[in-house]
């Protein structure tokens, strides 16, 4: 039998950076200011594809509280240090009105490959986006709960919700962010393997072919990451709300947690197609925590209302034993406040109301934005 896994816990945040006046992106912030942000976060915060993104992760936590403490430091630091320069830090996977032919890229080899390799596809990246790190120590046990994981990705999705907008309107999509992120090749639910030995010659192939250098460049919305042996949760999209981060961060090492201990009772959870899957992946994607997901055992759609309470209800042991019990209580808390996407639309839709035009509406939204980002 395995042994325990650690469950070690590491968050990484992508922020948007503003210009606090016009609201829009800062294409070309200065070196200054990157060089400080690394250095005042101890390295914690790097750059991204594009110089209008700032990216952060936590050390390894013992603990989600411990990693969402991590989190709110580097968001106050961030917002801090931009405040100084006229800018803002926004967590949102796209900006309200952002165009993606006016930013820039980060000057590395990396992030130059990928725009020769992907060219317009990966021009249109203007997206942001949370992963979750959760330590898996035993390479064939991190395969088994990866497949079995995949079933609850959607559930995170339409929690995490943040990308209604693209180019200053709204797309009727509460995450527009996977629309754009579906483009990139190696992209989407996981795929199935039955050891990691079998996984590891799935990347040997598309390795020795000449397609990837190596295991970072699958982007599956689950992977085993290529740096760290964990799980690395990649679906959601960025939440506005640190608290909700954090709550999500709780749900899926609960997951993790709760499908442990049914292997160590000599049960799993019931493995269904991905193409089902993928039906309430687009439902997340499409309608948030609005119109409910398919329950496959019944065959019928199921408000996320009750699926939230049934699955705190089923994850509660493994989150009171983790320490992170109140963290996933506050899922309820995005069922009733709703995702960020939700109010972005709400104060879109209010501004109109109140007789703004279409600029006005999503500059007030980026508005919202800022003030949530970093009041959490």
């Amino acid at each position: 039998m395995h042994a325990e896994p650690s469950f070690t816990v590491g968050i990484e945040e992508e922020y948007l950076l503003v210009d606090r006046e016009t609201r829009d992106l800062v294409a070309e912030p200065p070196a200054e200011l990157i060089e400080r942000g690394a250095t005042e976060t101890d390295g914690l915060m790097t750059t991204e594809f594009l110089q209008s993104q700032l990216e952060v992760g936590t050390t390894k936590c013992a603990s989600v509280p411990k990693a969402a403490a991590e989190i709110r430091a580097l968001r106050r630091t961030l917002s801090d240090l931009a405040g100084e320069y006229g800018y803002a830090i926004v967590a949102a996977s796209t900006h309200p009105f952002g165009d993606w032919t006016a930013q820039r890229f980060t000057k590395r080899e990396r992030y130059d490959k990928l725009a020769q390799d992907h060219g317009v596809i990966a021009r249109r990246m203007l997206i942001c986006g949370m992963h979750v790190h959760v330590g898996i120590d035993d390479d064939d046990l991190r395969i088994d709960l990866m497949e079995q994981a995949t079933y609850f990705l959607p559930h995170v999705l339409a929690l995490s919700t943040s990308s209604p907008f693209w180019h200053g309107y709204p797309t009727g999509l509460r995450s527009y962010r996977l629309s754009i992120f579906d483009g990139m090749p190696r992209t989407g639910l996981p795929e199935v393997f039955d050891s990691w030995a079998e996984y590891q010659r799935h990347v040997g192939v598309l390795v020795a072919a000449g397609q990837i250098e190596d295991a970072s460049k699958i982007w599956w919305d689950l992977r085993p990451s290529g740096r760290f042996p964990t799980l690395e949760m990649r679906i959601a999209d960025v939440c506005t709300t640190a608290a909700h981060a954090a709550s999500l961060a709780a749900l899926f090492q609960s997951v993790l947690a709760m499908l442990w201990q049914l292997r160590r009772d000599n049960q799993r959870w019931r493995n269904y197609s991905i193409g089902l899957i993928q039906e309430n992946r687009w439902r997340a994607q499409r309608y948030g925590i609005d119109e409910g997901l398919i329950d496959f055992g019944i065959g019928e759609v199921v408000p996320c209302a009750q699926l939230v309470e049934e699955l705190v209800e089923m994850l509660a042991p493994a989150a009171r034993r983790l320490d992170c019990f109140d963290e996933l209580l506050g899922v309820r808390s995005i069922m009733t406040d709703g995702t960020s996407a939700h109010r972005q639309m709400a104060v879109y839709e209010e501004c109109l109301a109140d007789g703004a035009d279409q600029q006005e509406a999503v500059r007030r939204v980026v508005d919202f934005l800022i003030d949530e980002t970093v009041n959490f």
